[in-house]
């Protein structure tokens, strides 16, 4: 009698450790799958204010809307004629805020040479070459839904410095050459869209396309006595790759 009371009461005190056992690890195990998600999560997702990145950059111009007024020469002046210039590829370095995970200011710092030269009545004119400096200014929208895949909208301002400024001085074949060149600052819009692929919450790759509303008045002379004047209208479009760097 004695020894089945004892069976039962084993069988009983067995039972009762696989029922207590058995959810505390089944608890456990939940508890380190979060955990392990939690850090993943962590990982890609935590967010700081701070953010740079380092692209080439490639500028396409678009000089559609470009004009040359030829003082006293209506044939050589728009709509038969205008400028070109030329395209060219360049850093670029980029420095952004985040006032929220969702919302950030972006500043975009680069300098790019172009080469200038007439087109239609104009075509051969070599007009010059001048440096620009272009610092522009974005308020951004980012999606952060998508883990690892960050895309952003921005919308912002532009003002562009021009120096180094160099006339051709070459003669065309017709005997005209440009003598004196003066294109004037101007602020203009901006708009954007790109993404960041994020390796690890520091790094990742960047693509951004962005689009520049940038048209300049200029001035110049041929053969230093016919005065020249219109809009050295550029528009270009923007297309950048780099890296990103979060701290």
């Amino acid at each position: 009698m004695k020894i089945t009371l004892i069976a039962r009461a084993a069988a009983a005190a067995t039972l009762m450790t696989c029922v207590l056992w058995q959810p505390a690890k089944a608890d456990d195990t939940v508890t380190t799958q979060a955990q392990a998600a939690s850090t993943n999560s962590s990982d890609i997702q935590d967010w700081s204010r701070w953010q740079i990145r380092l692209r080439a950059l490639g500028v396409v111009t678009d000089t559609s809307s470009a004009t040359a007024t030829v003082q006293g020469v209506p044939a050589l002046s728009t709509p038969n004629s205008g400028l070109s210039v030329g395209n060219s590829v360049v850093p670029e370095l980029d420095i952004t805020y985040y006032f929220t995970r969702n919302i950030s200011a972006e500043l975009i710092l680069g300098v790019s040479q172009n080469h200038i030269t007439g087109n239609g009545a104009l075509t051969g004119l070599d007009v010059g070459s001048t440096w620009l400096l272009p610092p522009t200014l974005t308020v951004q929208y980012h999606f952060t839904d998508f883990g690892r895949f960050q895309p952003y909208l921005g919308v912002g301002i532009n003002y562009t410095f021009f120096f180094g400024q160099q006339p051709a001085g070459a003669y065309t074949p017709g005997g005209l050459a440009i003598t004196n060149l003066n294109i004037h600052n101007t602020a203009g819009f901006a708009a954007q869209a790109g993404f960041d692929y994020m390796i690890d919450k520091h790094w990742g790759i960047n693509f951004d396309v962005k689009k520049l509303i940038l048209r300049p008045n200029y001035d110049a002379w041929v053969n230093n006595s016919i005065y020249v004047s219109g809009t050295a209208a550029l528009d270009p479009w923007l297309f950048g790759a780099g890296i990103t760097y979060r701290f």
